[in-house]
């Protein structure tokens, strides 16, 4: 029987072009190129790298978003996953963390039976960070968040990760079926490979509201508990201050003298 590793990925806006309206205060998206969310391609890559070392690993990436997600989901397919799945619908639209987990969690339960889901950390659209852990909870998964190391048992029962702490980290061990979240120190995303690309058996499935059969009072803006007041770019900081001298002494005596024109000191 396949191991079989579900993805939850998410296409983002590069968040290095977006700009704000000043005058709106909302995003201008308007020319902004999309890209699979830095971090979900670290889950991705540990599945990809699951498939490298073990034998009949099924790997299924699935998304929601608007039809545009599908260019994401066929990067993921030529990095080397088997799958993808997009849940677009209007229905879904506008959803926060919790409605999209909502939804998420439809549709990996449409999907059936899997034994490992993956997901990064957070998006850098949103940067909550919950997601993940809402799909665990939503799923009545064990789950450990922030995964920078990750090793299997050969009989693909046992997972150890080390989990990244503000102040060092921590081994934790967990069975499958389980929940991971990724972070960027976990590996090096691979290219899309020609093989990939071109490999006619790989599929992308749409579903609906309808197909994944997510009760419409759990999704989308109407259902959402939270909502974004306001965007805004913080006012820039002054420019740092150069100190000179020729040595040590001399930097000191020139900051001593700067902090006591300032009436620091």
């Amino acid at each position: 029987m396949a191991f079989k590793i579900i993805v939850c990925a998410k296409q983002v806006p590069d968040t290095n072009e977006i700009k704000i309206n000043p005058e709106t205060g909302t995003l201008i998206r308007d020319g902004v190129p999309s890209i699979l969310n830095p971090d979900d391609a670290n889950a991705v890559e540990l599945a990809l790298d699951i498939k490298d070392k073990y034998d009949d690993v099924h790997v299924t990436v699935v998304t929601m978003g608007p039809p545009q997600a599908q260019d994401m989901l066929f990067e993921c397919l030529a990095m080397g996953c088997d799958e993808g799945i997009l849940v677009s619908d209007r229905a879904v639209g506008g959803s926060d963390t919790w409605a999209t987990s909502n939804a998420i969690s439809a549709a990996i339960r449409k999907i059936g039976e899997f034994d490992l889901i993956l997901a990064g950390r957070q998006a850098i659209d949103g940067d909550t960070a919950q997601v993940g852990p809402q799909i665990a909870e939503k799923m009545d998964l064990p789950q450990v968040t922030y995964v920078k190391k990750f090793a299997i048992t050969d009989d693909m029962k046992t997972i150890t990760v080390e989990r990244a702490l503000e102040d060092g980290h921590e081994v934790i061990e967990i069975q499958t079926p389980c929940m991971l979240t990724a972070i960027k120190e976990l590996n090096t995303p691979r290219y899309m490979n020609i093989a990939g690309i071109y490999n006619p058996d790989k599929k992308i499935t749409v579903w609906n509201a309808a197909d994944i059969e997510v009760d419409l009072t759990t999704v989308g803006l109407k259902a959402s508990p939270t909502n974004v007041f306001r965007s805004f770019t913080p006012k820039p900081k002054g420019k740092g201050m150069m100190l000179a001298g020729d040595t040590e002494k001399d930097l000191a005596k020139d900051l001593l003298i700067r902090l006591k024109d300032k009436h620091v000191i």
